[in-house]
């Protein structure tokens, strides 16, 4: 506690379009190395960008969803520095005018909410990527792939609101899932559609200003984000403990050692030389065109999760679950129109169905097990066709097979038995084959119940339905012989 933790992120998230930033070529990941290049974003003399118009609509609609203020007048930048994966010296990026300045992300820590600010979102293009010798059969070399020269960004950056390692999770986590539900980026940080870099400073506790803050660059993951950040604080505090100093500069973050490591002094942006991009006019963007956008901006995170609270009466916790992502609220809403128990599937997609999709690895669209298919499975339980136990067995095989519920039900004969009659003999033959047992129940041993039902559940191949089980067997054992 003698220390205050001051952080803010700076996300990179990759657009949703088809092709570049200033170019035709294509933006898919999986691509031989160099094949989605052309002179544009090879940075070859005598060519000139075109801005891509659905790029800039997404980054309106970012802005929307965040609150921030779009700029009637925007410019972009050329940021100069020199790197083998960058073609042309210099990146297309957006400093002083950018398309938003401000805005803020609402997230909840322990149960409390609190407003994050943001300093800016901003349009750029995206460098290429260099591959060194552990990746390659021969360590001397290194190559790089331009495939990724032009993609569009957007760079988000927060206020250094942020005050723990967990914080800095969680709004990670929850601007991904904003991005998600508005279709603008995948979130996909495997891929590198969404990276993180993290600048972190300490400052004695009731202090105003900053302390000297190191950047933690290209954070692949939500937990990597935590573990570098909490490796950081404890270096930075061991630092000033022991009567060093924090030296600014930029660090990366060695995931399996758990440790960040220097790799060049940090830069600022007089570094870059930063001058307007002689190529591309200023943008304008009027009312008009942020009024057409405005119409394709979804329900957000929040607004669905008040509204499943109070359309379908379900709990705070269930809510968040199924708002977690924007499939998984649809599949959920999708279910309810066939099969009017919210609670009931709230239960299921919560339980059997994303146990079932984390497994698979599939997102809800991707399930086997349609809204359609669910809301059939839980009827035929309502219908006293198969037993809520039958039902967890269906499911899976539903999920592994795609074929429906009563499909499933046929296949492994699993039709509920509802005739009394048929149970009735069943049940005989069970307490004539424990006279012991009867003759302990019928003295006061009455925890036996569960025995017997276990008894004829075995018998019956677990298909006798368990209300009419308790009903025949309680007029069995009643009744003395």
């Amino acid at each position: 506690m003698k220390y205050e933790t001051v952080i803010g992120l700076e996300v990179h998230a990759q657009l949703l379009t088809q092709s570049k930033l200033f170019c035709s070529c294509a933006t898919t990941f999986q691509a031989d190395p160099n094949e989605h290049t052309c002179p544009i974003c090879l940075g070859l003399p005598g060519v000139l960008p075109v801005l891509n118009r659905q790029a800039i609509e997404l980054a309106i609609r970012t802005g929307l969803a965040f609150h921030g203020p779009i700029a009637s007048t925007c410019r972009f930048a050329r940021k100069n520095y020199f790197y083998p994966d960058l073609p042309k010296g210099y990146q297309i990026s957006q400093y002083e005018e950018p398309l938003i300045a401000g805005g803020y992300l609402h997230i909840e820590v322990n149960g409390a909410g609190k407003d994050v600010q943001l300093l800016r979102i901003h349009v750029e293009e995206d460098a290429g990527k260099s591959i060194h010798g552990e990746n390659l059969a021969d360590a001397s070399k290194s190559y790089v792939d331009l495939n990724r020269c032009g993609i569009p960004l957007l760079e988000i950056v927060s206020a250094p609101d942020l005050r723990s390692p967990e914080e800095a999770r969680i709004y990670l986590q929850t601007l991904k899932t904003l991005l998600e539900y508005i279709d603008v980026c995948d979130g996909n940080m495997e891929e590198g559609s969404l990276r993180c870099d993290a600048n972190v400073s300490l400052r004695p506790m009731g202090a105003d200003t900053l302390g000297t803050r190191t950047e933690i660059k290209n954070l692949n993951s939500f937990r990597n984000v935590q573990r570098a950040l909490e490796y950081e604080i404890q270096r930075q505090a061991d630092l000033l403990d022991s009567g060093g100093r924090v030296v600014q500069e930029t660090r990366m973050f060695d995931a399996n050692r758990g440790v960040t490591l220097p790799m060049r002094s940090k830069e600022e942006a007089h570094d870059y030389r930063y001058f307007p991009e002689p190529d591309l006019v200023p943008l304008q963007v009027d009312q008009d065109w942020i009024g057409r956008v405005s119409q394709d901006v979804p329900e957000l995170p929040e607004a669905k999760r008040q509204r499943l609270i109070h359309q379908y009466d379900l709990p705070q916790y269930d809510a968040e679950v199924l708002t977690a992502s924007r499939a998984l609220a649809e599949y959920f809403e999708a279910t309810v129109q066939l099969y009017n128990q919210p609670k009931i599937i709230s239960n299921w997609i919560m339980g059997d169905f994303m146990r079932q999709l984390n497994r698979s690895h599939l997102t809800p669209p991707q399930s086997p097990v349609t809204p359609a298919h669910l809301a059939g499975l839980l009827q035929l339980v309502d219908g006293g066709d198969i037993s809520g136990k039958m039902a967890k067995t269906v499911f899976d095989e539903m999920f592994r097979s795609g074929k429906s519920a009563r499909d499933v039900v046929q296949d492994l004969g699993l039709v509920q038995m509802n005739d009394s009659a048929a149970l009735q003999e069943i049940i005989a033959r069970v307490l004539a084959a424990h006279p012991q047992q009867v003759q302990d129940y019928r003295a006061g041993k009455h925890k036996l119940l569960g025995f017997f039902v276990g008894q004829i559940m075995k018998a019956t191949e677990g298909k006798a339905n368990p209300k009419l089980v308790h009903e025949v067997l309680s007029q069995g054992l009643s009744t003395e012989d």
